[in-house]
């Protein structure tokens, strides 16, 4: 469902250096799996993932995502994904519904299929209770669930969550783990960028752990501890990334 191969991302710095973000990476993402990408702080992952997503133009590198290459075909990877970050900002004068709608329109989702998906999503994401309520008077956990609706209101096969319980309380962060689940319940792909550890072992099929730009390991859990002989996966973590 996605395939990256040498995918590199430079800037220039002060003096006219050249700043490396991302350096060759390469890893597959299976069709209804969710592929955790882990890192510090500074490891390249959310240039990874707005590569991905088109929003940053590849320096070098290919990368694929349901079939469409990003750099030739970046509006048909735009149509196959959604992407959720815990920076999505939401508009303060438009209730929670009007923001859905709006996006769904956007992607072009039929009139007559628009209607019965957002009544889906927020059946679904338990968002009746605030359905017409303005963005300026939603809590961090509804906008929370807002910007997971509107990132499935087209119904993507991909969907793309770059630390998306950050900042929230450990009541929503337990909502928003259970509705990813559910997405992959469903059948979705999910890149899912975190560096807490309790949420990959809950929710991740395979890992690619992110170092200084560069991919450093790669796999299932159990294979990940097999390889580096540490069953503490927090202690495995930190001994990838020193």
């Amino acid at each position: 469902m996605i395939e990256v191969r040498d995918l590199s991302k430079w800037f220039t710095g002060p003096g006219g250096l050249r700043v490396t973000a991302v350096d060759a990476l390469r890893f597959t993402v299976r069709p209804g799996e969710v592929f955790g990408l882990l890192g510090p702080n500074g490891a390249g992952k959310t240039t990874t993932l707005r590569m991905l997503c088109t929003v940053l133009t590849p320096t070098d590198g290919t990368a694929t995502v349901a079939g469409y290459d990003v750099v030739r075909e970046p509006g048909a990877v735009r149509r196959h994904v959604g992407f959720l970050s815990a920076n999505t900002g939401v508009y303060d004068r438009m209730t929670a519904w009007e923001l859905v709608e709006y996006y769904g329109r956007l992607h072009q989702v039929p009139p007559d299929e628009l209607r019965p998906r957002m009544e889906e999503l927020f059946d679904t994401l338990q968002m009746k209770a605030f359905r017409d309520v303005r963005g300026g008077k939603l809590s961090t956990g509804m906008k929370q669930k807002l910007s997971i609706a509107r990132a499935m209101v087209n119904d993507p096969p991909v969907l793309i969550f770059d630390e998306p319980t950050a900042g929230l309380d450990v009541l929503v962060q337990r909502a928003v783990l259970n509705n990813i689940k559910a997405l992959r319940d469903r059948g979705k792909t999910i890149i899912f960028s975190t560096h807490i550890m309790r949420e990959v072992e809950r929710l991740c099929d395979r890992v690619a752990v992110m170092s200084k730009g560069k991919l450093v390991a790669c796999g299932t859990l159990d294979e990940l501890r097999e390889m580096y002989k540490q069953d503490d996966l927090e202690e495995l973590f930190f001994e990838l990334v020193r």
